[in-house]
């Protein structure tokens, strides 16, 4: 725990990356790629571009769309990415900043979490917590040092 700038008390779980979409996106692509987008389709190095205001298709949920955070297009290829490809993100309509959570919940606990806890915590369905709980400890190592 630390004290932020007002004196309250922040835990791992108040950091930006872990409340916010686009502080998620910014987080992951600086640890994935550290010296620039890779397009996943041609494999071309630093050569995309980030699209801004992109939004998804209205839906009741939400009239407007979706913004479409972190999303990249390959000057070499003209295909449109985002750092989800290629990862247990990819195909999963949860937003990165809870998948990140997620994460954290499940490295950070001392006993393990079931997916009604995550429901609970992360504020998705019963289904999709089992989802993200299945594919973060499968992503995980079995046996650490």
């Amino acid at each position: 725990m630390s004290i932020d700038e007002n004196g309250l008390m922040m835990t791992e779980l108040d950091a930006e990356h872990l409340q916010d979409e686009k502080a998620a996106f910014d987080f992951l692509e600086n640890i994935i790629w550290p010296s620039g987008p890779i397009c996943p389709n041609c494999g071309v190095t630093d050569n995309a571009y980030t699209l801004h205001g992109v939004r998804t298709k209205p839906s009741k949920k939400f009239p407007n769309g979706k913004v479409r955070h972190g999303l990249k297009k390959c000057k070499d290829c003209g295909k449109q990415f985002t750092i989800r490809i290629g990862t247990m993100f990819e195909s999963s309509h949860i937003e990165l900043h809870l998948w990140l959570r997620a994460i954290n919940l499940l490295s950070t606990s001392n006993k393990k979490i079931s997916a009604v806890q995550l429901h609970q915590k992360l504020g998705i369905t019963v289904k999709s917590a089992w989802l993200v709980g299945r594919r973060i400890r499968k992503a995980m190592p079995r046996d650490l040092p």
